[in-house]
């Protein structure tokens, strides 16, 4: 079972072009190739929670990668999450997103790349599959932006996880993605958990976690990226 998976992990930095970027990386023992997955933070920053989930993913037989976009700050302050992300522009965010895809790619160990992230890091794992070649992309609750013509550039398959009760990215908003999907025959599924909240994945958040949805959202993207990433591998391999 994946669970019984030794991993190991590291925190490390990739550099590109004069820009560095720190990461938080797990990865299970002993695999000498694997898929990795790109873990984009939310708006509090790479904190315990995200280090947390890219330790699943290792167990689960991926080479996690959780990139620092705030370069080493953390909150659990709403107020000041929220001044972090806006202080933080997306060409920033793509570009050390696209330091850390380049690495992976040169890395002899990886043998293909998908991107997840949540809330703000779910903004970020939609934009930079519409900008950058990965080879799947499962985003949670990130913001869909009025015009949805970059999705003309989605050039892989697009799992996007939302919730029917979120504030934040409302139905209105994956309604709109969904069909920026279908206008532009791409391969993508925009799945709505009903009743649900903004964040139900995460577990460190009793008001918003919702553990069954979280459970089944967790099955299904690792089931996806299983079958997209592993390229006729067998899972866990």
């Amino acid at each position: 079972m994946a669970s019984e998976i030794e991993i190991v992990t590291e925190k490390s930095s990739f550099s590109a072009d004069g820009t560095t970027v720190n990461v938080f990386m797990a990865r299970p023992a002993g695999v000498e190739k694997a898929p990795a997955v790109i873990i984009i933070q939310e708006w509090w920053g790479l904190n315990a929670h995200i280090e947390d989930i890219a330790g699943r993913y290792a167990r689960a037989g991926f080479i996690a990668v959780a990139p620092d976009l705030y370069d080493g700050v953390t909150t659990m302050d709403a107020q000041e999450a929220g001044k972090l992300m806006a202080g933080l522009s997306t060409e920033k965010g793509l570009a050390y997103l696209k330091v850390v895809l380049a690495k992976l790619r040169s890395m002899n160990d990886v043998t293909t790349v998908g991107v997840t992230g949540f809330c703000m890091g779910g903004t970020y794992a939609l934009q930079l599959a519409c900008h950058a070649q990965v080879e799947a992309s499962a985003p949670f609750y990130g913001d869909v932006p009025v015009d949805t013509s970059m999705v003309a550039g989605l050039g892989c398959p697009l799992l996007f996880i939302g919730g029917e009760k979120d504030e934040w990215i409302t139905l209105e908003k994956m309604n709109r993605l969904d069909a920026a999907i279908k206008k532009y025959g791409k391969e993508g599924e925009v799945r709505i958990y009903k009743g649900a909240s903004h964040a139900f994945f995460n577990d460190t958040r009793p008001e918003v976690f919702s553990p069954s949805d979280a459970a089944d959202a967790w099955s299904r993207v690792i089931d996806f990226f299983n079958r997209h990433l592993r390229k006729g591998q067998a899972a866990g391999a």
